[in-house]
């Protein structure tokens, strides 16, 4: 398989970009191939010091960089020799199977929405995350800051979305799916999210056990999938990566609490394209950023952003 991978994104890019393809090249195999997109100079001046082989790499010259303060769509039209336009650019040929950044999230999203598309019948692509929960595994949480407001429907989408998810890469069988609410009630919450209720209710495809509250995140007995708008997520996750800094700036080491470090996962994929797409923090390390890669080759092998597409191309009622 070919993965995208964007060295110039990223706060401490190209650096730690670099080191974290070097990382992953260890723990690919040899049918995996690493694209890097970037300035070739600066990549091959880094091997050069770093004693590493450019011909474990495709390297793809961009003589651009979109910044992670450029407007997305104008970066997009004014610099197409960018690392993240020319890596959505070979997606879109199929000359990579994923693609990869940490850079301009913005630019991401345009990159995913209008050069590779949304899928036939999905309303609004998301971003999933997962959530540590307290049987050393992970509950899936989405929107996580792509949609701060949702209509119904598209809560209603994204059940089905991390559904699939749930099933196909994360191993687990009739998922439990959860919608974030300020209480179990039916009867609480906004009026889209009541709304999204009684549809996911009568919803007989997916396993929808009712409204979860903050308390039952971690709770895999309870459930295994969240549903919030991006609004909600974001914040919800922001706050559970702040728990594992807080515990290190105060010297406590916990087992549980260090799946809290986003180091872990690498990057967050964008559901509801037919080809993966992972975003990553900007202020992401060499680790993280391998991890990155890594996820990349486990969505490409589990097939899921095909699946999910084309789930919805047939209806999901």
């Amino acid at each position: 398989m070919n993965i995208g991978f964007d060295i110039m994104g990223g706060d401490y890019a190209p650096e730690q970009a670099l080191k974290g393809a070097v990382l992953a090249i260890g723990e690919l195999s040899e049918n995996d191939k690493l694209f890097l997109f970037g300035n070739a100079k600066l990549i091959r001046e880094y091997f050069s010091q770093h004693d590493v082989s450019p011909k474990k790499y495709d390297i793809v010259d961009c003589s651009q960089t979109i910044e992670m303060g450029d407007e997305a769509i104008k970066a997009f039209k004014e610099k197409p020799d960018s690392s993240i336009s020319k890596g959505f650019y070979f997606l879109s040929k199929n000359l990579i199977d994923s693609f990869a950044s940490a850079g301009n999230t913005g630019a991401m999203m345009v990159g995913a929405i209008q050069i590779i598309g949304v899928g036939k019948g999905i309303l609004r692509p998301g971003i999933s995350s997962y959530y540590p929960n307290n049987m050393g595994k992970n509950n899936l949480l989405l929107d996580v800051g792509l949609n701060p407001e949702t209509k119904p429907e598209v809560l209603v989408q994204y059940a089905h979305m991390g559904d699939l998810f749930a099933r196909n890469v994360m191993s687990v069988n009739n998922p439990k799916i959860g919608l974030l609410n300020i209480g179990s009630e039916e009867s609480k919450g906004t009026a889209s999210i009541k709304q999204a209720y009684k549809l996911l209710k009568r919803d007989k495809k997916i396993n929808f056990i009712g409204n979860i509250e903050g308390g039952d995140l971690h709770d895999a007995d309870k459930v295994d999938v969240i549903v919030c708008n991006g609004f909600t997520g974001n914040i919800v996750l922001k706050q559970a990566e702040s728990f594992y800094k807080l515990l290190s700036q105060r010297n406590i080491s916990d087992s549980y609490f260090d799946n809290y470090n986003y180091e872990n996962y690498g990057g967050t994929p964008v559901l509801g394209v037919p080809k993966p797409v992972i975003v990553g923090h900007g202020i992401s390390n060499d680790i993280a950023l391998k991890n990155m890669i890594l996820l990349s080759k486990k969505l490409i092998e589990s097939g899921i952003s095909e699946k999910i597409t084309k789930y919805f191309s047939y209806g999901t009622n």
